[in-house]
C-alpha cells in the first residue's frame, strides 16, 4: 500500500464510509472523490514547508526608477519592482545574491551569488532571464561593471582577490590579490582605478596601529598600486561609493577604540561608526568623520551613496535602523576650513572639538547641523538605492523596503513596502537579528556584531575586556562552535558560552534585557555552521594538505593530541609558552578549535601571530605547542596547508 493510500484510509473519507448506512451507496460514491481531494489539500497544507524569509541584502535601480532590483540573501531570489514598489518579476537564482550591478545602458544586470563556489549571473533585463552563468570564487561580493559594460570586477571575499571577467567572451581573464576579505568596490569616474574595501585588518593585532585599508587597483595594469590605510582601529568595512563627478570615494566602517579598557560605552568609548572620504585623484584620505551623536551611537554603518546632484551623502545604519542624510557640500566646506596644524603661537580653542584636521576622527559633534538621522520602519538596512528624491532602503530582517524622501523632515514623506507575506521569525533568526541589533546596547553604541562582524566571527582586534582584569587585552574570538567547546574566552574564565553571552550583555552592551534575548542569542550561535575552506579542491584536501595531515597526526609532533579530530580541541587549558608581559601571572590558555582557522587571523590569545606559519615557527621556539622546530620549510608549508583546510 502506498503512503498516500495509507493516509487516505485514515482520512475523513473513511469516516464517511463507515456511516454509509445513513446514506445511499450511490451518494457515498459521489461524495468520496471530493472528500478525498479536500483531505489531500489539507494534508499538503499542513506538511508544506514554512515560508522562508527573503532577507533583502542588495538593491540597484534604473535611472528613471521604473525598475528596482532586489536580491533576497536567504531566499536565493531576485525581485524586480516597479516605481510603485509592486513586484513585477521574480527570478530564482543559483545562490545567495550578495551584490548587484546594472550596466549604464540598463540592459545587463550582474548578480553575484555567494557560495563556496560562487556564480555570477548575467541577466538580460528585457527578458528577465539568466543569459549566462560564470563561475567565481569563494563568497563573491560587490560586482562592478566597467563604464563600457565589457568588463566585470568581482570581489572573491575569502580568496582575498578581485576576479576580472570579459563580459562579451563570458569568461574570467584575470585575478588580483588584495589584503583581506574584499567586500565592497567602486570604479573611478575615469575608469582608471578600482577601489576595493577590505573588510578586516590583515596583520598582527598587538601592534600600535591596527587598521584595515582600501586597495587601489590600476585597471589597465591589473595590479594593486596602493593601499590606503584608514584610521587606527578601523575595521568591518562594508560600504563604498564614488561621488557623481568622480572626485570623492566614501567608505563606511567601524573604529574600534581597542587601546582602552572596556569600562564603558558612552561617548564612543569602545566603538564609533565612521565614514572616510578619499580624494580619488590623489588617492589620499581626506578625513574620517564620525556618524554617531554625542550621546547616541549610530552603530554598524553599512551602505553609502550620493544623490545624483551630489548634494547629499546617504548612509544606512544596520545596527540602529536609520538613514543618515548628510549635507555634503557643507561637510566638504567644514573639512576644508580646518588647518593641518595650528599656526605658531596659536593655542587650541577649548570650545571646539576639532581645531585641526587630525581632531575630526574623534569628534562626535562634527556633523551637528550637517546631518539628519531618519528612523526607518525596516530592520537592519544593509543596502541602498537612490532614485530622484527617494532613497529605497531594504530591511534585512523585516523583508521590507523603506522609501524615503531624503529632502523632507516629515514622516509622511516615507513609507514601507512589504516584499512578501509576514514570516514567523524562528528563534535562530531572532537571535541573529538581536546579535546585529544595537538597540540592545546602552545608547545604541554597538551590537555583538561590532566585535564579531555580522556573521559572528572576528574583527581582528585585541580587546581589554574586564573578565580577566584590566590591562590584559585579548584577541576577539570567532563564536563558531563556542557552545560546543567550553570553557569560553581565551583564558577559560567563563565556564561555557551561555555564561559568556550573558556576561557580554551585561558588561559589554551594558544592558539587562529579558532572559529570552540571551536564549535567542544562544540558539543563533549554536546553529552556526562552518564554511568550507577556500584551500579545499573539489571539497577535498589538496595533495599538500594531505601530507600535512600525516604530520598533524604524527604523535612525535603532537598536534592531534590537543586538537583531536571532530572539534579539533580537547577542551583543556595549557601553558604553551605564549604568555606575554601583559598577561600577568596567567599562563594557561584555552585550546581553540581549529575549525575555520583559515578565516580567524590573527592567531594566539593576543593576536600576535599574523599567520599560522608564525604560530608554528617564531611563536613556538620551545616546541611547547607542537614539536615543529625540526620540520623543513616544505613540511611547515604542508602542515599549514592542512590546518588552514579544516
Amino acid at each position: 500500500m502506498s503512503a498516500c493510500a495509507r493516509v487516505t484510509a485514515e482520512s475523513p473519507t473513511a469516516t464517511c464510509a463507515a456511516r454509509a448506512d445513513r446514506v445511499s451507496q450511490a451518494a457515498t460514491r459521489a461524495l468520496r472523490p471530493a472528500l478525498v481531494a479536500l483531505f489531500l489539500v489539507t494534508l499538503a497544507t499542513s506538511h508544506a514547508e514554512p515560508a522562508a524569509p527573503l532577507s533583502p541584502a542588495a538593491i540597484v535601480a534604473t535611472a528613471a526608477g521604473d525598475a528596482i532590483y532586489v536580491g533576497g540573501a536567504t531566499s536565493n531570489v531576485l525581485l524586480c519592482l516597479d516605481a510603485s514598489g509592486a513586484i513585477s518579476r521574480r527570478l530564482e537564482l543559483p545562490g545567495s545574491p550578495s551584490g548587484l550591478a546594472l550596466s549604464i545602458d540598463e540592459k545587463l544586470l550582474a548578480v553575484t551569488c555567494a557560495a563556496p563556489r560562487s556564480t555570477v549571473c548575467l541577466i538580460d533585463t528585457a527578458r528577465g532571464t539568466i543569459a549566462a552563468r560564470l563561475p567565481a570564487g569563494h563568497t563573491a561580493f560587490a560586482p562592478v561593471l566597467s563604464h563600457d559594460g565589457r568588463t566585470l570586477f568581482v570581489c572573491n571575499r575569502f580568496n582575498h582577490e578581485v576576479a576580472i571577467f570579459d563580459v562579451v567572451a563570458r569568461q574570467q581573464v584575470g585575478r588580483i590579490a588584495v589584503e583581506r576579505e574584499p567586500i565592497a568596490a567602486a570604479l573611478s569616474a575615469d575608469g582608471r582605478h578600482l577601489f576595493v574595501a577590505n573588510h578586516l585588518h590583515a596583520g598582527a593585532a598587538d601592534a600600535d596601529v591596527v587598521a584595515a585599508g582600501v586597495s587601489v587597483i590600476d585597471v589597465a595594469a591589473r595590479r594593486v598600486t596602493k593601499t590606503i590605510r584608514l584610521p587606527n582601529g578601523s575595521g568591518l568595512l562594508l560600504g563604498m561609493a564614488v561621488s557623481p563627478e568622480g572626485r570623492y570615494v566614501a567608505i563606511t566602517h567601524n573604529i574600534g577604540r581597542f587601546q582602552v579598557p572596556t569600562t564603558q560605552v558612552e561617548r564612543g568609548w569602545m566603538h564609533t561608526a565612521a565614514l572616510t572620504l578619499i580624494d580619488a585623484a590623489s588617492l589620499e584620505p581626506i578625513n574620517t568623520v564620525l556618524l554617531d551623536g554625542v550621546e547616541r551611537g549610530a552603530a554598524n554603518p553599512w551602505a553609502v551613496g550620493w544623490t545624483r546632484d551630489g548634494s547629499r551623502l546617504l548612509v544606512t545604519h544596520a545596527g540602529t535602523h536609520e538613514l543618515s542624510v548628510i549635507d555634503f557640500p557643507a561637510l566638504r566646506e567644514k573639512l576644508a576650513r580646518l588647518p593641518a596644524t595650528l599656526p605658531p603661537g596659536q593655542t587650541p580653542n577649548s570650545a571646539l572639538a576639532s581645531n585641526v584636521q587630525a581632531d575630526v576622527p574623534n569628534d562626535l559633534s562634527f556633523l551637528v547641523g550637517l546631518r539628519r538621522r531618519v528612523p526607518l520602519q525596516g530592520i537592519a538596512p544593509r543596502a541602498l538605492a537612490i532614485v530622484g528624491d527617494r532613497a529605497w532602503v531594504p530591511g534585512y530582517f523585516s523583508d521590507t523596503i523603506d522609501v524615503v524622501d531624503y529632502r523632507s523632515d516629515a514622516a509622511r514623506d516615507s513609507r514601507a513596502i512589504r516584499l512578501g507575506p509576514t514570516v514567523a521569525m524562528t528563534t535562530i533568526r531572532r537571535g541573529e537579528m538581536l546579535f546585529n541589533d544595537a538597540r540592545l546596547c546602552f545608547q545604541q553604541w554597538q551590537s555583538c556584531a561590532s566585535c564579531h562582524s555580522y556573521d559572528a566571527r572576528v574583527d581582528a582586534l585585541n580587546w581589554d575586556l574586564l573578565n580577566d582584569g584590566i590591562g590584559s587585552p585579548k584577541n576577539a574570538k570567532s563564536l563558531l562552535l563556542a557552545h560546543r567547546t567550553p570553557p569560553a574566552m581565551s583564558t577559560g574564565v567563563r565556564r561555557n558560552a551561555e555564561t559568556a553571552v550573558r556576561a557580554g550583555i551585561r558588561h559589554i552592551l551594558f544592558a539587562s534585557p529579558p532572559s529570552d534575548v540571551a536564549d535567542a542569542l544562544d540558539d543563533y550561535l549554536s546553529a552556526l555552521v562552518p564554511a568550507p575552506s577556500p584551500l579545499l579542491e573539489a571539497g577535498k584536501l589538496a595533495p599538500a594538505a594531505q601530507r600535512g595531515k600525516k604530520l598533524f597526526d604524527d604523535r612525535k609532533i603532537g598536534c592531534a593530541k590537543c586538537h583531536p579530530t571532530n572539534l579539533y580541541t580537547d577542551l583543556q587549558t595549557y601553558d604553551v609558552g605564549t604568555a606575554g608581559p601583559l598577561d600577568g601571572k596567567v599562563r594557561g590558555f584555552d585550546t581553540p578549535t581549529l575549525v575555520e582557522l583559515w578565516r580567524t587571523a590573527p592567531y594566539l590569545h593576543d593576536g600576535s601571530a599574523a599567520t599560522i606559519r608564525d604560530v608554528l615557527t617564531t611563536h613556538n621556539r620551545a616546541d611547547r605547542h607542537g614539536t615543529t622546530s625540526h620540520l623543513s620549510r616544505a613540511q611547515l608549508d604542508e602542515l599549514t596547508a592542512y590546518v588552514l583546510s579544516l
